[in-house]
């Protein structure tokens, strides 16, 4: 039979779902390229040729998980027929359907990546979604003070704080993912909504807005996320 040769973007896009399917089964940490290799079934030469480092595979990786996650809630950033506010919130209204339709197989990503020896695959998985969040906030709330429906000396500073804010839940969502019994998962979850809630109004006063204009939760949001968790143990 005649060789079947792929396309490099195939080949290379196949390459980073192993690696990502191996990370996470085993651990980054516990993880080398021969491993990856062996799991892909190609030859040094040809996984070489696109990943020369571990390092390498890992910013790729990162990055093009980022990307995915990012391109699924980007397209309305842009919306001619909305003002910035409206564009803000669609994007926070986007990024939660998106976590919505990806929760079955994004907690098993995350319980992974949250495990001691992925630690640092997730920052810099973190760090690559930063990359790409923060100048599109940023264009969004400069954007706003131009058009005057927001009051800030710092979109970019505001961007800063609202990922950080948005990061700083994700030790409650772990805690959910890890609980033993209903009463510790009802408690982050509750804990979960207050904490997103909290979180959009200190944005609000940060743009001059009034309490709740920017929506980082709605109403059954927590809930709806956490019923896709994996039942507790007890």
């Amino acid at each position: 039979m005649p060789r079947v040769i792929k396309h490099p973007d195939l080949r290379r896009s196949e390459f980073l779902e192993h690696a990502l399917a191996t990370f996470l089964t085993r651990g980054y940490d516990k993880t080398s390229l021969n491993d990856i290799i062996a799991e892909s079934g190609a030859s040094k030469g040809a996984f070489y040729h696109y990943f020369p480092s571990k390092e390498a595979l890992l910013e790729a990786l990162a990055d093009r998980v980022a990307r995915q996650a990012f391109e699924a809630v980007n397209h309305v950033v842009h919306a001619p027929d909305l003002n910035p506010l409206a564009r803000l919130n669609a994007f926070l209204a986007a990024s939660r359907q998106f976590k919505l339709e990806t929760a079955s197989q994004g907690w098993r990503v995350f319980a992974a990546l949250f495990s001691d020896e992925n630690q640092f695959l997730y920052q810099r998985i973190t760090h690559a979604w930063e990359t790409l969040f923060r100048p599109t906030v940023t264009e969004l709330i400069a954007a706003g003070v131009a058009e005057k429906v927001f009051d800030t000396f710092d979109p970019e500073g505001v961007g800063d704080i609202l990922q950080r804010l948005v990061s700083s839940t994700y030790p409650i969502v772990a805690a959910a993912l890890n609980a033993k019994t209903i009463e510790e998962r009802r408690q982050a979850i509750s804990l979960f909504q207050r904490r997103l809630r909290l979180h959009g109004i200190a944005i609000d006063r940060l743009l001059g807005l009034s309490d709740e204009s920017i929506k980082l939760v709605e109403p059954g949001y927590a809930k709806a996320l956490m019923a896709t968790l994996p039942a507790p143990n007890s």
